[in-house]
């Protein structure tokens, strides 16, 4: 076997030195430019949320489309998302709230769309994210609004009925559970497995494959389960990876769900829409007038010109007996002239028609 020769491997390190001081060079230059942009945009209007879905969006797939190798695309997004978060952090810190605590997949979503330089707040309830941002303890909250096996997040929907706030993004997550030990554990060792109901169903299969003798010990959340198994010699949760990196757990195995294909959608909460980008999505609050052929009335506008509904919910509005309404997901941006017009023609036929927001379609994107 060839031993490496020792003065070439030092060249090579120097010059990966040489590339690394160039990079940080780079990453501050590109730090004052982000700082110049947040005096600037103060001066015009203090009060100016500087987050801006649409030009994050087109940098990432700049980004990922300029990208020549062998430098790992799948990395391109993370890296120059943690990038973005740190410079933005410099022209105004963003405060974001989320439904808690910590290491849970709603905190893996912000950390996605916010990068880990956001001052993360997580709270107790979706209502308690709702009340953040509307009294201005944070400048976004992130929920989860829909999950591909569970359904809708009817908290999420019934906080919307009396909120103002708009959906300025969504974010579409893999849930991949993964299962957390302490680090000196071996998985043969495990006697106890904790996790929320949820979560310990969702991977119900595995579990009864590789740990039947295990005890399931339910949880208020999966973050809650980690911190449990932390402290247990014999403990193991069922959690996200990033649970493991805040409570100093090791990863066991990855992706233990029984449903491969398995996400949940969340929605970011803010004071406004986002502006179009071409691949926008608009959801719509609607209480449809009382009468035959209601439903009809709601649909068939959207059917006459071709506008895509891709999801269609209802909740009763808990101001009157039996009056419902109806949550509607629809391709396009409100300020697109077919869905503008669709929208004023609703409004002829529905009791209120409100716009919950127009934002730039989520591509799904793996848990980190």
């Amino acid at each position: 076997m060839t031993q490496p020769d020792p003065a070439h491997l030092a060249g090579l390190r120097q010059a990966i030195d040489a590339v690394d001081d160039q990079v940080l060079a780079l990453l501050n230059q590109r730090a004052r430019l982000a700082s110049e942009v947040g005096r600037i945009k103060t001066a015009a209007s203090p009060e100016a949320l500087f987050h801006v879905p649409r030009r994050e969006r087109e940098v990432l797939a700049r980004m990922e489309a300029a990208n020549p190798g062998p430098f790992p695309s799948a990395a391109v997004r993370n890296v120059f998302q943690e990038v973005m978060s740190a410079c933005l952090s410099l022209e105004k810190p963003l405060r974001v709230a989320f439904l808690g605590p910590e290491g849970t997949f709603t905190h893996l979503a912000a950390r996605q769309q916010f990068g880990g330089s956001s001052q993360a707040l997580p709270l107790g309830t979706i209502g308690a994210v709702f009340q953040a941002v509307e009294r201005q303890r944070a400048d976004y909250g992130v929920v989860p609004v829909e999950n591909a096996t569970e359904g809708a997040v009817e908290s999420t929907l019934d906080a919307f009925l009396e909120s103002p706030l708009r959906i300025c993004a969504e974010i579409l997550l893999p849930v991949d559970q993964a299962l957390l030990v302490r680090p000196d554990l071996d998985l043969s060792a495990v006697r106890r497995v904790y996790s929320h109901p949820q979560a310990l169903s969702q991977c119900r299969g595995w579990l009864e494959t590789h740990l039947a003798h295990a005890d399931r010990i339910e949880a208020p959340s999966t973050s809650e389960a980690a911190r449990l198994a932390r402290e247990d010699a014999e403990g193991a949760a069922v959690a996200s990876e990033l649970a493991a990196d805040l409570f100093g757990l090791k990863v066991a195995e990855t992706q233990i769900q029984d449903l491969a294909a398995n996400a949940t959608r969340f929605v970011v909460l803010g004071p406004k829409g986002s502006e179009p980008t071409g691949r926008d999505r608009t959801t719509l609050l609607a209480l449809a007038q009382d009468g035959p052929g209601a439903l009809l009335h709601l649909l068939e506008p959207l059917a006459r010109r071709g506008l895509n509904l891709s999801r269609i919910q209802s909740r009763p509005t808990r101001r009157k007996l039996w009056e419902y309404a109806f949550f509607l997901d629809v391709e396009g941006h409100e300020a697109d002239p077919v869905l503008a017009e669709v929208l004023g023609e609703l409004r002829g036929v529905c009791a209120s028609l409100k716009v919950l927001g127009s934002y730039p379609q989520a591509v799904m994107d793996s848990a980190k």
